[in-house]
């Protein structure tokens, strides 16, 4: 209350001296003419110091020379490493919550890594480095191949709650599917079940106000994550979570693709079939997406949440040949987490390299390794779309494909519906499944998290799905896309232009 006074202030100051001021309006130009074009010179050697990946200083030093007051916007908005640091300076602080807990809850047994190759204990050290999660070898988990499985599983899951359930989602919607899952949480808030429930500001920006008040009656904890008073500029609306957790009495837990909307169940007719991929994880390794939730709520509420309920892992009574590894990523984080166990997984390939990806944008080290695999002979395959949802993002992916076809890379485009899958399959034995698309809004921007499992059953299933869908999609040839229009052409240069910034 008190900056919009203060800012109200200086409006009435400013306004009140322009009535005194003859030709004003030629002055007030002329002002904002230098003012910007002093701010702009300002930004751009910001930017040049900073020493950014030189693909977004140029797209940036570009955009602020051609478009010099969009370009200011849209670095106020988007574009602020510095002011990024201080916003998640808070969230750093707390990045270790797992030091709450006295016992740390899995560790890796040396007998149980017998069973993996140097390169696949490569990488799970790599992922305990960068993401600080360790690997579980009592976890259970089962792939949800598409809408009507998920939700059915979650559903059930719910109702069979007991303590707590915990939720936290991108994309919220107030349609039958969205009423469906409130009614059951309200269900079991009402049964003395303790309900927390966090939806991303933007992301779920339709969500009523009756739907929100409806839960939080019922005795629903639910908060939006980074609220955005728009049209005041906030660079916080270009820092997203765009991950879909759901944590059920510590025990059960679910990770993926779909959102809570009914386009996931394949009710647009926009879209039609919505082809998309979760996972269900029961056991041990819920312990870490329960971590990640901890986190986020505590960064958005300042409560820590350290009761042992929450935080002590439960176990399937099992071992498994196979292991699985949570690992969260975001805006904050030094090393990219989930890029580089990407870009280990591919370098790390002897055969195949499997990927499915609704938004393919991937920067100079992900192109480059991919390229690097397919020149090798490595059988490497890329799942996207056939149609788009986002055309500016669609066409900025399609302008990769040439030189990855070059290379030798197959690339599939579903035909069925819309693909949202987010999957990458090495040699079959490696995967990842999870929230994170294989994009730079996704490796730098957003709050993602993904599943990493080795050699586990699910595995195999995954890879069974992946034939299916490339049954059900047209193969992009090499000639045949070179002769697509000039128009074309230009569409997704000028796209591909502006992809170090989507």
């Amino acid at each position: 209350m008190k900056r919009k006074l203060q800012l109200l202030a200086l409006v009435i100051v400013i306004f009140i001296f322009l009535l005194f001021v003859q030709d004003w309006q030629r002055w007030l130009l002329e002002s904002l003419n230098i003012g910007i074009t002093l701010t702009v010179y300002f930004i751009a050697i910001v930017i040049f110091l900073e020493n950014r990946q030189p693909s977004r200083t140029i797209t940036w030093l570009l955009v602020l020379v051609v478009f010099p007051v969009i370009g200011f916007i849209f670095y106020i908005v988007f574009g602020q490493s510095a002011r990024k640091k201080r916003l998640f300076q808070k969230h750093a602080f707390i990045e270790d919550i797992e030091q709450f807990h006295e016992e740390p809850s899995m560790t890796v047994e040396r007998s149980k890594l017998d069973n993996f190759d140097y390169h696949h204990r490569a990488l799970m050290n790599l992922a305990q480095k960068l993401g600080a999660y360790p690997v579980s070898f009592a976890t259970d988990t089962k792939i949800l191949t598409n809408g009507e499985q998920t939700f059915s599983a979650i559903l059930k899951a719910i109702r069979n709650a007991k303590h707590h359930i915990h939720i936290e989602y991108y994309i919220v919607r107030n349609d039958h599917i969205g009423n469906r899952i409130k009614n059951a949480l309200i269900d079991k808030a009402q049964e003395g079940v303790m309900v927390r429930f966090m939806f991303d500001a933007v992301g779920s920006w339709r969500l009523s106000k009756s739907f929100i008040r409806e839960l939080a009656d019922a005795g629903v904890d639910i908060i939006p994550f980074f609220p955005v008073k728009l049209p005041v500029l906030n660079n916080k609306i270009n820092f997203r979570n765009h991950r879909k957790i759901i944590v059920i009495d510590n025990e059960i837990g679910f990770i993926g693709g779909l959102n809570i909307g009914d386009e996931y169940l394949g009710r647009n007719k926009a879209y039609g079939f919505w082809r998309d991929t979760h996972l269900k994880v029961k056991g041990e390794g819920v312990q870490s997406l329960q971590l990640v939730f901890l986190q986020d709520w505590y960064y958005m509420t300042g409560h820590a949440i350290v009761d042992d309920v929450y935080l002590k892992p439960k176990r399937t009574g099992s071992i498994h040949r196979g292991a699985v590894q949570m690992i969260a990523s975001s805006p904050y984080a030094r090393w990219e987490e989930i890029k580089n166990i990407f870009f280990s997984m591919i370098t790390s390939a002897k055969q195949s390299i499997w990927i499915a990806s609704p938004y393919l944008i991937p920067d100079e080290d992900i192109l480059s390794a991919l390229k690097v695999a397919a020149l090798s002979d490595i059988d490497v395959r890329i799942l996207v779309p056939g149609h788009p949802d986002k055309k500016i993002v669609y066409y900025a992916s399609r302008s990769y494909f040439p030189d990855l076809l070059e290379a030798g890379v197959r690339i599939f485009a579903y035909k069925e519906g819309f693909m949202h899958s987010k999957l990458i399959v090495v040699d079959h034995e490696l995967a990842s499944i999870g929230t994170a698309n294989m994009d730079m809004r996704s490796f730098h921007l957003n709050f993602e998290v993904n599943a990493f499992l080795y050699k586990t059953e699910s595995i195999l299933d995954i890879v069974t799905d992946f034939i299916d869908d490339f049954e059900n999609s047209n193969e992009i040839v090499q000639e045949d896309f070179n002769k697509r229009s000039i128009l074309f052409r230009v569409i997704e240069s000028t796209s591909r232009l502006l992809s170090p910034l989507l």
